[in-house]
């Protein structure tokens, strides 16, 4: 399966070339202001990309999904694209979930205080997971900040180390841009624009096999 992976376009999606292929996945901030207008931009383009299957979480820009019901979402979702809000579905023997969810931000959307308020969602997760989509990253990977912080989340780390998915992606710390394989799982900061929320980074390709 030929997958390619993004994170954190803030509305500069349009500017992406992407080559096509069996899944496109992005973990969130599709947005700047999380207003639906952003949402609807971005999801007219999202549908129309050369790619089987297109799956996306949200982030901590996009507040529209966390203020809107799931009947307002669900009318703005075309047919042709899967969103996860810790829920799952299973593409070609791949079990994918995906959250939103990470540590508390300044004040941001799908924020959760570090310890048992996050570890609820994390431990939504199926032990069967093959593709993680998460926005923020497991602490220690693919984590640190512009001073050199790692800020990802360690009861996701647990819940990662537990279940050991053969592909977990995310974003959110911009810097943190790359790839890392750990043991049995390929670890993915798929953040394309950059501290300055420049255009940087190239989208990441990747060939999967069940």
């Amino acid at each position: 399966m030929q997958i390619t992976l993004i994170s954190d376009t803030h509305g500069c999606h349009d500017q992406l070339n992407l080559q096509g292929g069996d899944m496109l996945i992005h973990a969130g901030d599709v947005c700047n202001r999380g207003i639906e207008s952003e949402v609807v931009a971005f999801l007219n383009w999202f549908k129309n990309q050369k790619y089987k299957h297109k799956i996306f979480i949200a982030g901590n820009h996009d507040w529209f999904f966390e203020r809107s019901t799931t009947e307002q979402i669900q009318a703005i979702i075309p047919k042709e694209v899967i969103y996860l809000n810790d829920s799952g579905v299973c593409i070609d023997g791949f079990n994918i979930w995906g959250s939103p969810i990470q540590p508390a931000f300044f004040d941001w959307a799908f924020n959760r205080k570090r310890g048992t308020a996050i570890d609820t969602h994390w431990q939504l997760i199926p032990k069967n997971t093959d593709i993680l989509i998460t926005h923020g990253p497991p602490f220690g990977i693919l984590d640190k900040t512009m001073r050199g912080e790692a800020v990802g989340c360690e009861m996701l780390l647990k819940k990662v180390n537990e279940i050991k998915p053969k592909l977990h992606v995310f974003g959110h710390i911009h810097e943190g841009y790359g790839m890392l394989e750990k043991e049995t799982t390929t670890f993915v900061n798929a953040s394309v624009l950059d501290i300055r929320y420049n255009l940087r980074n190239e989208p990441v390709n990747l060939v999967f096999e069940k």
